[in-house]
């Protein structure tokens, strides 16, 4: 089978990682495909609308083969009212520092997944790739059926055998150092990046992209050397001109010595790395995703109006200090070997 690279194809072996919640931009999606890589347009959190209007705004930008990404439904667990009384308890010194009301416990704390996709299968962009578990095989069929390639997202290498084995055209395998979101579901090994992908490209048929710490050309060549077709880079484009990355966030990434990553849930209720701050420090009880994504919503809105990075959910993986402040197709240009 030809490789994803070929299949689109590209220029460059660079695949935006899908950044969703505001870094993300049509813009920085279009810039990327422009310069010869996979842009990728994070949808996770945007209603079906939302979607269709902002795919629509990428190819007013490009002609290039571009990506959505859509996190698998969740199952939503119950929580008690100890639990959020608990989760509230943990946010009220930042609401109160902020001046905000107590936050109530939103009703609807995801996205309807069926509308969402029925938006991509519409919109046909050219990838559609999804992490935090499976596709369906009805869904897997429909996307084959409407031209577009299917990439699901693998920390390890049973989950990945799984994905191949569901019949997707490609693998994201996401190694430790990663920032954002653990994108896996069954089995997260946290493994070094060259080392996973070397193991899953062994393991598989299917194409291989690897994600995680990738911020130099030697780092990219380090793993299409291992097996993978592909290199996903998020944290190199978080200082990109056409990133959506808010100011207070942009300072945070660029202070001296100021900041290490952590693997957290406190933002989420799920594991993310991310730069350490006040508010990663001092949660402890999280509600589980997605019922603390959508409880800690108005504040990272709120600190991002105020300029507060320590409210922040700042996602960032290990090498964020090699990220630079650059035209998106200059950071093509420099992770290309």
């Amino acid at each position: 089978m030809p490789s994803l690279h070929n299949r689109l194809p590209l220029q460059a072996p660079i695949v935006l990682a899908p950044m969703a919640g505001g870094v993300g931009t049509p813009a920085l999606a279009a810039a990327v495909s422009n310069a010869g890589g996979l842009g990728s347009l994070g949808a996770a959190y945007l209603t079906a609308g939302q979607i269709t209007a902002e795919v629509a705004a990428v190819r007013t930008l490009t002609s290039r083969p571009f990506a959505v990404n859509l996190f698998t439904p969740q199952r939503v667990l119950p929580v008690s009212a100890l639990d959020v009384q608990r989760a509230l308890d943990e946010l009220a010194p930042f609401h109160a520092d902020l001046g905000l009301a107590p936050p109530a416990v939103p009703e609807q704390v995801q996205q309807d997944f069926h509308a969402q996709f029925g938006a991509v299968l519409a919109s046909r962009p050219a990838v559609c790739s999804f992490a935090f578990g499976r596709l369906d095989g009805r869904d897997l069929a429909r996307l084959r059926e409407g031209g577009i390639l299917s990439v699901g997202t693998a920390t390890s290498v049973p989950e990945a055998r799984m994905l191949q084995a569901d019949g997707v055209d490609a693998v994201v395998v996401q190694g430790g150092a990663a920032g954002g979101h653990r994108g896996g579901w069954w089995q997260d090994d946290l493994a070094e990046t060259v080392a996973l992908t070397r193991a899953v490209s062994s393991a598989l048929s299917v194409s291989v992209i690897a994600a995680g710490g990738l911020m130099t050309a030697d780092a990219v060549q380090a793993v299409l050397q291992a097996g993978a077709s592909l290199a996903q880079c998020g944290t190199a484009f978080l200082l990109a001109d056409e990133a959506g990355t808010s100011v207070p966030y942009r300072e945070a990434l660029l202070a001296d010595g100021a900041h290490t990553t952590v693997l957290t849930s406190a933002f989420s209720g799920r594991p993310a790395r991310g730069l350490s701050n006040a508010f990663s420090r001092s949660v402890r009880s999280p509600l589980p995703y997605p019922h603390q994504n959508a409880l800690t919503r108005p504040l990272r809105a709120a600190g991002a109006r105020a300029g507060r990075s320590d409210v922040l959910s700042l996602w960032a993986g290990e090498g964020f200090a090699r990220a630079r402040s650059r035209p998106a197709a200059a950071i093509v240009g420099d992770l290309t070997p």
